[in-house]
């Protein structure tokens, strides 16, 4: 007879045991029909899923945050069940859901085609129509096994006999004849699934991901609750390939990669008068801050990393070079190195917070199959510190910091800002004193400064808990980059003290610390938030002079020097082109004013002022401009 309290605080009782999808019945039709699966005490389960207990229980609908992965993992099965449908003899391997959509991995000899994708989807859309019921049945293991070699699912066999143990039974899902291994849950019916997906690529993938096995073929698809939501997403990443940072890159002449040099950037001098302006910015608000900037080697011995415990855990992610029969590590990372820097001469309690602050170059052997332009490099530069302060000063210290990182990205033009709070995992060191201590920093921190946060139970690092900071960019995509974090191993693995007020020797709580994270990153977002036309104060060339005809071009050479002295970036175009031309090339190339001169503007010592997006301001002295100019370089008007 259990009773179940709802969501509203209310209850039902029941004489006896009853599905989830009895208990939607119960409060209403509606609800029975919209109910997808059910969570009872936290779990999500199967609208079929027996309560025989006393219980919570919340009815998943479409409504909900778990609809999505709910709609994309049955997705997946559909897919699978339409493959071998219309290709018998394919093998069916690992399909779940991600963000934004699903993948399966299929095994067949033949390479899927595009009209193949065509097909598949059309027979989903079919098997969405047949309504059939998606029901869960338990299995006994060598049943299982035996039923999946029966029909040549080695894959399937193999999952079974090395992830559920002898003895134990087996999940398996049923769709009309189709059925699948899954540990669930699934919606009731596949009509549940509407008309809101679609199939997106084909990509080769090795079986469990390993070089070694056999390659696989993963298709890819992205469901949403309905066709609208489709349409949506599709047009943003219609947004995201016109933003692409690597095409702005190359019509802009900002950077390129090439093979020679695998995940690393030449910046051309466009690209690097951006590249300096953020390091600029940067710099000053550190300076502002109290922070001292620092420069460390690129080449360190291995023994330095082998007593911070980089070597044992990131080998395979650096890089190396020897020496006179000595190994050196091509630094991957900071914070090893500026541990030398603090301990360099004895330190005291008054010493501290020291925020040491470095733009530092690091190197990463991140596979090559993951390089992307400048949003995965194995060359970057952090706008990386290290706070070495008392546990006293934990919460100031991240206070502090907070109040800056938000400052930096309001400046950017980046005004939502996502916030995470990673607690101790399961294996950490330090004491639970202290783990206590820190987390209630951070997490009075956030508090008092009216953050909204969301917490990340056991994510944090095994040093210490850690905040994220994460910005959402104008087609909602979300950015991880800022984070945070305590650290009580390595300082004490390097030999890092003070003497503290009563003249003991203590270890110093080091505080990782980082706004955006790689500059190269961070750049490559910019430019695909702004789509390439960066605001004035981050425009490699922030106006452009152009003369209509030879006449102008002395007048229009006082002016580019007047503008170069008063500190912009500012270029000229004296060909003999049409001006309606040159304004069009200038404007594709996202510069933020035209500044136009004829014989008019030569003879009242004016210019005809232009903006990218087409408005004439009008023609003005040369002053005029640069006050308006430098007004909205000084507010960081994006």
């Amino acid at each position: 007879m259990p009773v179940i309290s709802l969501p509203d605080g209310s209850q039902r009782n029941f004489d006896d045991p009853v599905t989830v999808h009895d208990v939607a019945a119960d409060i209403g039709p509606g609800l029975a029909k919209a109910a997808m699966a059910g969570r009872v005490n936290g779990e999500l389960v199967d609208t079929s899923f027996l309560i025989e207990t006393d219980c919570e229980l919340a009815i998943v609908t479409s409504r909900d945050e778990e609809a999505l992965p709910l709609l994309r993992h049955d997705a997946a099965h559909v897919m699978a069940q339409a493959v071998q449908e219309l290709y018998p003899g394919t093998q069916v391997t690992i399909g779940p859901a991600i963000e934004d959509g699903f993948y399966y991995d299929f095994a067949r000899d033949e390479a899927f085609t595009p009209e193949d994708l065509k097909k598949i989807e059309q027979r989903m859309q079919e098997i969405v129509k047949r309504n059939l019921p998606i029901t869960r049945e338990v299995w006994d293991r060598e049943e299982a096994i035996k039923t999946f070699e029966s029909i040549g699912e080695t894959y399937k066999v193999e999952i079974i006999k090395e992830f559920i143990p002898e003895g134990e039974e087996v999940s398996v899902y049923r769709q009309g004849e189709w059925f699948d291994v899954c540990r669930g849950p699934h919606l009731p019916s596949t009509n549940m699934l509407g008309k809101g997906f679609k199939l997106m690529k084909v990509a080769g993938a090795y079986w469990r991901g390993d070089s070694n096995n056999e390659m696989l073929q993963r298709i890819y698809g992205t469901a949403w609750r309905d066709k609208k939501e489709l349409k949506a997403y599709l047009h943003r990443l219609e947004e995201a390939e016109k933003r692409d940072h690597r095409k702005i890159g190359k019509t802009q002449d900002l950077f390129h990669t090439q093979e020679e040099s695998p995940g690393m950037a030449f910046w051309h001098d466009k690209g690097w008068r951006i590249y300096l302006t953020v390091q600029q910015y940067i710099r000053d608000k550190l300076k502002d801050h109290g922070y001292q900037e620092v420069h460390t080697p690129q080449v360190i011995d291995r023994s330095l990393w082998e007593k911070s415990g980089h070597w044992e855990k990131f080998r395979d992610d650096i890089f190396v070079t020897e020496t006179d029969d000595r190994v050196y590590a091509i630094k991957p990372m900071n914070c090893p190195a500026h541990i030398q820097i603090y301990n360099h001469g004895l330190k005291s309690y008054r010493d501290l917070p020291l925020r040491l602050a470095e733009f530092g170059s690091c190197h990463r052997n991140e596979p090559s199959g993951t390089l992307h332009g400048l949003m995965r490099v194995r060359n970057f530069v952090q706008d990386d510190a290290h706070i070495f302060c008392t546990e006293d000063q934990i919460l100031s210290e991240v206070q502090a910091f907070n109040t800056l990182l938000l400052e930096v990205y309001k400046d950017f033009g980046f005004d939502e800002v996502l916030v995470k709070l990673s607690t101790r995992p399961e294996k950490r060191v330090g004491s639970d004193e202290v783990w206590d201590k820190a987390e209630k920093a951070l997490e009075d921190a956030l508090n008092q400064q009216g953050l909204d946060w969301e917490l990340q139970p056991g994510e944090g690092a095994f040093y210490g808990p850690k905040i994220e900071f994460s910005l959402r960019d104008c087609l909602g995509r979300v950015w991880q980059l800022g984070t945070i974090q305590l650290d009580f191993s390595m300082p004490e693995r390097l030999g890092a003290s003070y003497i503290a007020e009563d003249n003991s020797k203590k270890v110093p709580v080091m505080l990782h610390r980082a706004i955006l994270g790689s500059l190269e990153r961070f750049i490559g977002i910019l430019i695909e938030h702004y789509a390439g036309a960066l605001p004035i104060w981050l425009a490699p060339v922030q106006a452009v002079l152009l003369n209509i005809t030879d006449r102008q071009s002395e007048y229009l050479n006082k002016c580019l020097k007047s503008l170069r002295d008063n500190g912009f970036r500012v270029e000229s175009d004296l060909r003999n082109e049409k001006i309606g031309f040159k304004i069009r090339e200038h404007t594709l190339m996202r510069v933020p004013y035209l500044l136009v001169i004829g014989d008019r503007e030569m003879e009242e010592g004016t210019v005809a002022v232009r903006t990218r997006t087409g408005e004439d301001l009008g023609s003005m002295p040369l002053s005029e401009f640069v006050e308006r100019a430098n007004a909205e370089v000084s507010r960081r008007v994006n």
